[in-house]
């Protein structure tokens, strides 16, 4: 019996995909394809542009660009083999590509959990003490907020995939999503998965909350600072660069809210695919994109970053005849 149970563990899994029989494929792979395109772009010139420009090196933007490296790799995940699936007959994964996928997704989507509870910590101390700032937001306090959201994100993902992938999976083999996600995978299971889903949603309510009254504490202290300011210049810059941390919290938190909070009963296959391709396709083309948008230190980097290129260029170009 229980060779049987490893060998039925070993069958690779059917993934449905975003729509299961989309009347345009073509058309669906080319926006995806796009989106992804632009999401790895942007977070890629985020993390260029704060690895580059002195004026980024600070605890904000050093946390930012962690933010941007998970979205990177969060996005990597899933959308490849999405697209694959688009345009291939077979839309097969393997036992272990599942169970890497779901441990991936747990890690990133907790680390991200944790890395904009401590970015709201960066901006209240930056608001409300300003003074103290450097001295508390340290190189090795912020290493230890990056490291801690890591090891915050990966033991949620050490914890959820081994019970996961431990049931018998002995009836159909289609998973109803694009992507391993766990209670779509588990209703393949032909066990009682009853207490383990309970358990799970303790455990993800516990990891929201604990962020989330975080960033509430945090941001009422600010708001009660820059209500109490005297220069405009300075309510209008704090309100500038809270407000964009304040737009990205709102995306995810509210996607994972309903994702991991609401019962069952407000759950069907066709909203959790959409609510999740929203967090795992749009919300990390979307962060860099308001971060930047929105912050006159990045947009001046960026254009330094561009003089400095075109500059180049003109000289190569203006020196080339020269050499023959």
């Amino acid at each position: 019996m229980e060779m049987e149970a490893i060998y039925q563990n070993s069958t690779d899994f059917i993934l449905l995909g975003l729509i299961t029989h989309p009347a345009f494929p073509g058309l669906i792979f080319a926006v995806v394809f796009s989106i992804f395109v632009v999401a790895v772009t942007v977070n890629l010139v985020m993390i260029m542009l704060i690895r580059l420009d002195s004026r980024l090196h600070t605890p904000m933007y050093f946390l930012l660009s962690q933010l941007s490296i998970m979205d990177t790799i969060y996005i990597c995940i899933t959308v490849p083999k999405m697209l694959q699936d688009l345009l291939s007959k077979e839309k097969t994964i393997s036992f272990l590509g599942c169970a890497l996928q779901i441990f991936l997704y747990l890690t990133l989507i907790g680390g991200e959990f944790f890395l904009l509870g401590f970015m709201a910590y960066d901006r209240f101390v930056a608001v409300c003490n300003p003074l103290r700032y450097p001295m508390i937001m340290s190189q090795r306090v912020c290493l230890l907020m990056v490291l801690g959201s890591w090891a915050g994100g990966s033991l949620d993902g050490f914890m959820l995939t081994p019970v996961t992938m431990s049931f018998p999976y002995c009836g159909s083999r289609e998973i109803n999503h694009f992507f391993c996600e766990i209670p779509a995978v588990l209703k393949l299971s032909c066990t009682d998965t009853s207490l383990y889903e309970t358990l799970m949603y303790a455990c993800c309510v516990l990891m929201l909350l604990i962020p989330i009254s975080f960033i509430s504490v945090s941001y009422t202290r600010i708001l009660i600072t820059v209500y109490h300011m005297s220069s405009a210049e300075g309510r209008r810059k704090a309100f500038t660069t809270c407000s964009s941390h304040i737009i990205v919290v709102s995306i995810f938190y509210g996607a994972a809210f309903y994702t991991n909070v609401l019962p069952h009963s407000y759950h069907t296959p066709e909203k959790d695919k959409v609510v999740s391709a929203f967090y795992t396709i749009l919300t990390p083309m979307l962060n860099p994109l308001i971060y930047s948008l929105r912050n006159r230190d990045v947009a001046a980097a960026l254009r330094k970053v561009l003089r400095k290129h075109g500059f180049s260029q003109r000289l190569q170009v203006g020196h080339g005849p020269g050499k023959y």
